[in-house]
């Protein structure tokens, strides 16, 4: 993966499920210094969630994937 920069959080981790790709960005200098984004053709942030703990990112990031698996299950 290719060095990324958003809203000053560097991107280090990322799952793709089909055409939705969810990242994690860091950012030590904020209050919230971790972040759980969807995005699309990595530059298209949305839904970001904001959270002060790198575990608590963790899970986030796996449990939107897990979702977006069981969803194209569905289909």
């Amino acid at each position: 993966m290719s060095c990324r920069i958003y809203d000053g959080y560097t991107i280090n981790d990322s799952i793709h499920i089909g055409g939705t790709e969810f990242v994690i960005g860091h950012n030590p200098k904020s209050v919230l210094p971790y972040v759980v984004w969807e995005c699309l053709n990595e530059n298209n942030y949305y839904w970001g969630k904001y959270v002060k703990d790198r575990t608590i990112a963790e899970h986030e990031l796996l449990n939107r994937a897990i979702n977006a698996c069981n969803r194209q299950e569905r289909f």
